[in-house]
Formats: C-alpha cells, sequence, structure tokens
C-alpha cells in the first residue's frame, strides 16, 4: 500500500501533463506514492497521454469523467479512488512545482500529532496575470474576514491532507477553495507552508474571474452558514447513584446539545 496519494485534476491539459507527471515522479521518488490523474471530461489528448504513461512512471493511474463536473468533482474522485492515508493534490496546469510536494506531506510523515489534517501551500510570487492576481487577492480578503480560517491563499492547488478528513467534509462543488475552514469546523489542525508557483506554460485557463466571483459569493456564504450549523459535542462523566443507594452508576452527559444535522456529512453531487 502506498505511503501518499498524489492526486491531479486535469481537464484539456495535453500540453502539460506529461511533464508535470514526470516532476511529480522524480520529487516523490524517497516515498512509496502512487500519481492519480483525473480527466474531467478532457476533449484534448490529456487521457491518452497519461494512458501511454502508465508503462514509463511506476503507480500511475487514470480516472475519467465522461464531462467534465469541476475541480472539487475531480478531486473528490480522486480522494475516493486513493489507496493511501495521506492524499497530497496539485493543479494539473504545471503552474504548482511538485518539488513542493515532499514538503506538504513531510509533516504527516514526522512527528505530528494525529490532530494534523491538513497542510495547506499558500503561493509566494505568484506568476498569474494582473487581474487574475487582484481578483483573488480581494476574494481571499472576504473569505478571511467571514471565515477566519487563517489562510492567506485557499485557491492554491498545493495541499496535503488525511483522506478520512476530507471524506468526512460536506461535499459540494468547489469545496477545494474552503478547504482550510472545513477542516477546521470538523476539529482538525490545519498547517501552512509557503511555496513557489510557475507561469503557465501552454493551454488556457479554465477560470473567468466574473464567474468565478459571482460563484464565489454564493459559496461562501454555504461555507459560513456550514461553520454556524456546526455544534460540537463535548461529553463529561456524570456519577448517578444507584436505587439501592450503594455503588454509583456511571452516565455519559453532554455540555452542549448535539445538533450536527447529518445532512451536514453528506457526499452528494454538486456538478
Amino acid at each position: 500500500m502506498p505511503q501518499i496519494s498524489i492526486v491531479t485534476p486535469a481537464r484539456n491539459e495535453a500540453e502539460n501533463i506529461a511533464e508535470l507527471i514526470r516532476g511529480i515522479a522524480a520529487a516523490c521518488a524517497g516515498e512509496t506514492v502512487e500519481i492519480i490523474v483525473v480527466d474531467d471530461g478532457s476533449e484534448d489528448a490529456t487521457a491518452d497521454i497519461v494512458r501511454q504513461m502508465t508503462g514509463e512512471v511506476p503507480h500511475l493511474r487514470l480516472l475519467r469523467h465522461p464531462r467534465a463536473a469541476g475541480q472539487s468533482a475531480a478531486i473528490h474522485s480522486g480522494v475516493r479512488a486513493a489507496r493511501a492515508p495521506i492524499v497530497a493534490t496539485l493543479d494539473g496546469d504545471g503552474q504548482n512545482p511538485p518539488e513542493e510536494l515532499p514538503r506538504l506531506y513531510a509533516p504527516f510523515l514526522g512527528e505530528h500529532g494525529p490532530d494534523l489534517g491538513l497542510v495547506a501551500g499558500q503561493r509566494v510570487g505568484r506568476q498569474d496575470t494582473t487581474s487574475k492576481k487582484l481578483a483573488s487577492r480581494a476574494a481571499n480578503a472576504i473569505r478571511g474576514a467571514l471565515l477566519n480560517d487563517g489562510t492567506r491563499d485557499t485557491g492554491c492547488g498545493l495541499k496535503a491532507f488525511r483522506r478520512e478528513g476530507f471524506l468526512g467534509l460536506p461535499y459540494f462543488d468547489h469545496m477545494h477553495r474552503y478547504l482550510p475552514a472545513l477542516f477546521v469546523r470538523d476539529g482538525w489542525t490545519v498547517a501552512h507552508v509557503d511555496v513557489s508557483h510557475r507561469p503557465r506554460r501552454g493551454g488556457t485557463s479554465k477560470y473567468n474571474n466574473l464567474q468565478r466571483g459571482l460563484v464565489g459569493a454564493v459559496d461562501l456564504m454555504g461555507v459560513l452558514w456550514l461553520i454556524r450549523r456546526r455544534k460540537r459535542a463535548v461529553p463529561s462523566e456524570a456519577m448517578v447513584p444507584s436505587e439501592a443507594g450503594g455503588r454509583s452508576d456511571t452516565m455519559l452527559r453532554s455540555q452542549t446539545m448535539p445538533v450536527d444535522d447529518l445532512s451536514d456529512r453528506s457526499t452528494g453531487t454538486g456538478g
């Protein structure tokens, strides 16, 4: 069984995917890893290239969506298929340097406690257009003020987390942008690592600033609602005298009312 599963969502990344896969394999050569590329309904040769590379790169797997379902859906499919307890992700466009991956998953292999759920990368020196950087900066400022998740850059694709923790989160479209807040919501500790960023070398971005902003506003309100709905019950042991008046029995009483709706942990598809 692998120690680490590397999940890479990709859509129409035929110009970038081969170099990215080789980079991942080289960067993670010191660990037992599997590489899972999730082709999200690509219309180019992305899937064909990955399939051809399975003979070149050990433990390379290809998953395919018949039609585009979005980045969060692709990540979710990859994590569900992962065989390792720790999962690391990076974008399929090549802008996240694979060399940064060991810095993200290393804390899980060391002496860190079991409460560590997520290590989130935060881009330094972003290599994007000015409009994209400004839009991202504004969105992160608003999100940080409302969610107070202590994360400067939630849009960075470089992350590592416990598979069990991720699959316990409520699933919805665009959830990958709110992982720090969602992990904290479920009681996990979140750590941050500054990572480098590269310019896109081929293909085109799948995002539009206006569309992302409108959708992001709705998503943000939904995440805020999820966080406020979450109530954590902390049980304490209380001594209850027996009817005979002698030896006491024990029972658990909650210090807070447990109102965690099971629907908070649903895994319905969000598109």
